[in-house]
């Protein structure tokens, strides 16, 4: 699961390269042992230009043993500014930071202007230009599928929840219920959800009885 951070940085960089005319999709699988890329860059053009990206919010994920999955030409980490601080010196030549921070609270309020992003990045040490490390057809291929699962999600999202079965939808609900927080009820999506179900049915029967009540009103007149 994805933290609060780690999707503010995802939707700063794809805003920042789409300002760019650039296309970016998230975790991309590279062939053989070349790991996932967590954010991949294209840039259209002869030749096209490919940036690879790690985004990294914590010390213990930065020291991760996972893969590095640098092998486009231009490869970066992106780190919050202070994590920055406390890991450049262990940062590989020739690659290459963007360092992400919020926007204060006080300035959106302030904002004239719609803002569209949780904050800003800038590119604190620029990458060195490499020779791709998977070959650009193959690299295509999976920067297409990895296009191709994310409109497959925002077709799900647009069916809304009559795509999922019965079956589906209530193991979602149990697996959110696992952190069941008694003195918050509002926060708890089981609640929610019943909720609305018995207010539903509190309006179908108070309708009824309205209905009823009328009819006996209207039979008691005739009387």
């Amino acid at each position: 699961m994805k933290t609060n951070l780690t999707l503010d940085l995802e939707k700063t960089l794809y805003a920042y390269w789409e300002e760019q005319g650039a296309t970016a999709v998230e975790e991309v699988t590279m062939p053989d042992d070349q790991g996932i890329v967590d954010t991949l860059v294209m840039q259209g053009g002869t030749p096209r230009t490919w940036r690879c990206f790690e985004l990294k919010v914590t010390k213990s994920d930065f020291h991760s043993t996972a893969k590095l999955s640098f092998i486009g030409h231009y490869n970066y980490f992106v780190l919050p500014l202070k994590l920055y601080q406390q890991v450049q010196a262990e940062i590989p030549q020739g690659i290459g930071v963007m360092t992400y921070q919020p926007f204060a609270k006080a300035a959106l309020a302030a904002a004239t202007v719609p803002i569209t992003t949780p904050g800003q990045l800038t590119i604190s040490r620029p990458p060195r230009y490499q020779a791709l490390q998977v070959s650009e057809a193959e690299l295509l291929d999976r920067f297409m599928a990895s296009l191709n699962r994310e409109v497959q999600k925002a077709k799900q999202v647009d069916k809304g929840l009559a795509h999922f079965s019965d079956n589906e939808l209530l193991k979602e609900l149990k697996r959110r219920s696992d952190h069941y927080q008694i003195y918050d009820p509002e926060s708890n999506l089981y609640d929610r959800v019943l909720g609305d179900i018995e207010a539903t049915a509190v309006a179908s029967l108070q309708e009824e009885v309205d209905a009823l009540s009328a009819e006996l009103a209207a039979l008691r007149a005739k009387a």
